[in-house]
């Protein structure tokens, strides 16, 4: 039987040993699952301490996500995280998706609320579904007990949906969310990854508010590397996300009119020096958003000495 993925993180932290981690997403083309698969065997051949698959918003992706998560841990012997939300998704779906997770040997949950489904700006719960990821947490710990390794997100700035301009509200909002953590790790969560974030002082201080809190499971910080300049201003526009005035200058340097090659070179750059400082911060793993492309993750993870240069393909 696999390991769940919590046992393997305690290994490394006894062992005083960092790790890294991969995360994909299902494509929207045959051609694009294909090249996935090749690109999930090389990144595989890294040793990440496992990889996740995320589920598409509004369950729009569930029978890919499912047949990709199957391929990642039975052919390309990955340690296999697959994301399950709750949008689009009542119980029986849920069961289902859990059933076909048991028989393809994946013990590695990470259970979200979801973003709306396509069209809508709100989550609206499903008729026999669930309304956030706390319940959804306490349901397979309810059904499946101790089988699964459950991890949940985090939000080191608190959730978008409760990030306000009136600092006093903030405040409010910020513990409130990582009260709301709390309660899903007291419901069976194993451990935590984060949303994404560039100022890597937000992060530690969330770790440090997490424990203060009584939150004591794995924090693992998640690192998007910047490789697009538009896709950059759209996601941390959608997540609300602070970018401290040194990266944003580095970005607008290059702007719209650079190359893709030059983006991705200031992301990089950007990334490791992120990376370096978490490590530096005590983190016990990195977990990268990889976008499905090998080269900035890799390449940041080269840089800060947890990849052997000599297995990086050029």
């Amino acid at each position: 039987m696999t390991k769940k993925i919590v046992e393997l993180i305690n290994e490394r932290s006894a062992a005083g040993e960092v790790f890294y981690s991969f995360e994909f997403f299902p494509p929207k083309t045959a051609d694009g699952v294909t090249n996935l698969h090749e690109r999930q065997k090389y990144m595989s051949s890294l040793d990440p301490l496992f990889c996740d698959i995320t589920w598409g918003a509004g369950g729009s992706t569930a029978e890919l996500t499912l047949d990709i998560a199957e391929n990642m841990q039975k052919n390309i012997g990955m340690e296999t995280m697959m994301h399950l939300t709750c949008t689009n998704m009542p119980r029986e779906a849920i069961d289902e998706a859990l059933a076909k997770c048991k028989a393809a040997g994946i013990r590695n949950i990470l259970a979200l609320r979801g973003d709306p489904p396509h069209g809508e700006e709100k989550f609206t719960q499903v008729e026999g579904g669930f309304a956030c990821a706390l319940d959804l947490v306490k349901y397979i710990r309810e059904r499946h007990g101790d089988y699964f390794g459950i991890c949940v997100s985090g939000y080191p700035e608190a959730h978008p949906d409760a990030i306000v301009d009136d600092p006093e509200e903030m405040k409010k909002n910020y513990w409130k969310d990582i009260d709301y953590l709390k309660q899903k790790v007291e419901a069976g969560a194993d451990f935590i990854i984060t949303q994404l974030f560039y100022d890597v002082d937000v992060f530690v201080q969330f770790v440090k508010d997490c424990k203060k809190a009584g939150i004591t499971v794995p924090i693992l910080p998640g690192v998007m590397p910047i490789m697009n300049y538009g896709g950059f201003k759209r996601m941390t526009g959608f997540c609300k996300t602070f970018v401290p005035e040194f990266i944003l200058q580095a970005i607008e340097a290059v702007g719209e009119d650079g190359t893709a090659e030059q983006v991705k070179a200031v992301g990089i750059m950007i990334g490791t020096f992120m990376v370096q400082r978490l490590l530096d911060s005590g983190v016990p793993g990195i977990h990268m958003y990889t976008l499905n492309l090998d080269k900035s993750a890799v390449t940041i993870l080269k840089n800060v000495g947890l990849i052997d240069a000599a297995r990086v393909k050029e």
